[in-house]
């Protein structure tokens, strides 16, 4: 990812109104969004290539940062999703700070273990679960080495 791309935000108005506000403050305001942390997620489009930015909630586990596709329990999943599972390379801002990072899909081992502690944090992804025959997606994003 270039520093010369343009950077398209979510479509979604409520989605972009937190980002726009998150950007704003280094995320002071919409760090947290209904009391769990959220960061920011940059992915090159499959099919366009340009570069789009979404706000998702996240949890910590060690060194990495960890997300869920889980897309409100839809039958279909999120285009950021299908967008880095072909441009693994993606963009993360926490707060203030920005990095470059590698997104990988957890095996269904690691799965086993990271969705416990991401239903802790948004207890929402059962729900979300329960109502799609989906295996909702969990994303494990490791910082690259600068």
């Amino acid at each position: 990812m270039t520093q010369q791309d343009t950077i398209y935000d979510s479509p979604t108005d409520w989605v972009r109104k937190h980002i726009h506000s998150y950007i704003e403050t280094d995320g002071r305001s919409g760090h947290e969004w209904k009391g769990a942390p959220t960061l920011l997620l940059v992915t090159r489009g499959r099919k366009s290539g340009k570069l789009r930015r979404t706000a998702l909630i996240y949890g910590d586990d060690g060194d990495r940062y960890v997300i869920v596709a889980s897309h409100g329990g839809n039958a279909k999943h999120p285009t950021w999703y299908l967008n880095l599972i072909a441009h693994p390379d993606v963009e993360v801002q926490i707060n203030g700070e920005k990095f470059s990072a590698m997104a990988q899909v957890a095996s269904a081992e690691e799965k086993a273990r990271l969705w416990p502690m991401m239903t802790a944090i948004w207890p929402a992804y059962d729900d979300y679960q329960a109502r799609t025959q989906r295996n909702i997606p969990v994303i494990v994003l490791t910082r690259k080495s600068e």
